[in-house]
């Protein structure tokens, strides 16, 4: 009975100390007010169109992102995102998924543009040139899959419009929420 103490006891203290302020629950798994620790998902088969697998997740537990793209004087564009349930990763941090956490991948018409590890970002005029195109901003794992709900990623567009040469200033914005 010494021995079961002791393994348990062992558990608890690597859990505690693991996981900070956080309780720990049955067989040392954290616990977060009273409840099990959301879950890091399970994979999916689908992937994006980089090959990147989805990560699904409940609704419920499911990482939440807002976008907001503001010309800058400078005929850039500010790009703020808000998130819910997630908090970014510093760069370096180790691949792997945990629930919430990890980084932004930005996109201008489906092209890769930055990866975040913050809500704020400058994209430079250059990478955008007259007309009307899709800023994306899609929440990733630090594992690099796609955090995803119900088959979608977990993503949100905006739309920008140029109607001037670039480096002659940007026109407003037009945000448009996606699936």
């Amino acid at each position: 009975m010494a021995s079961w103490n002791r393994a348990l006891g062992t558990s608890l203290a690597v859990c505690v100390l693991l996981s900070g302020p956080a309780a720990c629950g049955p067989e040392g798994k954290e616990v977060r007010g009273g409840a099990p620790a959301p879950s890091a998902g399970r994979l999916l088969d689908s992937t994006d169109g980089s090959g990147r697998r989805y990560r699904e997740v409940d609704a419920r537990d499911a990482p939440r992102l807002a976008i907001e793209v503001q010309p800058d004087t400078a005929g850039g564009w500010d790009v703020r995102l808000t998130v819910h349930r997630f908090r970014f990763s510093p760069p370096g941090t180790a691949p792997r998924a945990v629930a919430g956490r990890g980084h932004a991948l930005l996109l201008v018409d489906g092209h890769p543009a930055a990866r975040l590890h913050g809500p704020r970002y400058h994209l430079s005029a250059r990478l955008a040139h007259r007309g009307t195109h899709h800023v994306t901003a899609r929440l990733h794992a630090d594992d690099g899959t796609v955090w995803a709900v119900s088959g979608r990623p977990v993503e949100e567009t905006a739309d920008i419009t140029l109607s001037q040469a670039a480096g002659a200033g940007p026109t407003s914005p037009s945000a448009r929420a996606s699936p």
